[in-house]
């Protein structure tokens, strides 16, 4: 399924793909890119139950172009596509930005290898998959970002070791990333966000569901979970100009939860 947005008039200076964007941090950094004239070819996952017309929708309102293109990240040959319909679209690839995340529980003694391995197919290989290719077609300059997680960026958790383990990997994959690409000025930095209000985090079987996330907020200094386009904000910074001399890096966003002293 292919979502087109109107054509536009005038070819966009900057282009951006954004896996995992019909929902969440994914659709928050659509519209944040559209806030400033990036246009988005935005993936979705047709078995998850988010519409990707609402991210269409969003962007449109705030003044943006939006492609949203079915992409399965354990794929490559789709993962492949998706690139190239920014290209297709609009002439050109300037960020790409590696969102799409599988969260699910299951006890270490319990958990099968089909759960480990898709677990990592997904939230560590997509996000290398993603990057490899973007690489073939980003422009000189470019930048990428790949979202971590506090969970395996900085915290265990319990039941979660796929997924912790899968996120650690994260800020490593994008450190090699960004010592490869820096000959053509390209940079690749994690973000590491903390708990952040999203349709993950709010299921309550595989997540902390909505009273875990209010218990969890009297952790916080901020004393709050952090919202989508708090973490979108920081993402189109580390893809802008404004942070040109970032790159290898992981920022962790959590309302000050891993600096707080014990107790």
């Amino acid at each position: 399924m292919n979502l087109q947005s109107g054509a536009s008039k005038a070819k966009p200076q900057r282009v951006a793909i954004v896996t995992g964007a019909a929902s969440g941090i994914g659709q928050a950094l659509a519209v944040a890119y559209a806030q400033i004239g990036v246009a988005v070819v935005g993936g979705y996952f047709p078995g998850d139950p988010h519409d990707p017309a609402e991210t269409e929708r969003a962007v449109r309102e705030a003044g943006g172009e939006c492609v949203m293109h079915a992409v399965n990240v354990t794929s490559a040959d789709e993962v492949e596509a998706f690139a190239q319909v920014a290209v297709d679209r609009f002439g050109r690839l300037d960020y790409a930005v590696a969102n799409a995340g599988l969260l699910r529980q299951a006890a270490l003694t319990e958990m099968r290898d089909e759960q480990w391995l898709e677990m990592l197919d997904v939230d560590l290989s997509g996000v290398m998959r993603t990057f490899r290719a973007a690489a073939r077609h980003i422009e000189d300059h470019g930048a990428m970002v790949a979202i971590s997680s506090i969970a395996g960026g900085v915290y265990g958790w319990e039941q979660h070791a796929h997924y912790s383990a899968a996120k650690a990997g994260v800020p490593g994959l994008c450190r090699a990333v960004a010592m490869e690409l820096a000959p053509r000025g390209v940079r690749c930095n994690a973000v590491i966000p903390g708990l952040i209000e999203t349709p993950q985090s709010l299921d309550a079987v595989n997540s902390l569901g909505p009273e875990g996330l209010r218990e969890a907020a009297r952790a916080i200094p901020l004393q709050r979970v952090g919202r989508p386009s708090e973490i979108a904000t920081l993402i189109r910074f580390l893809t802008s100009d404004d942070a040109s001399y970032i790159t290898g890096q992981s920022i962790i966003a959590d309302g000050g939860l891993t600096v707080r002293w014990p107790g």
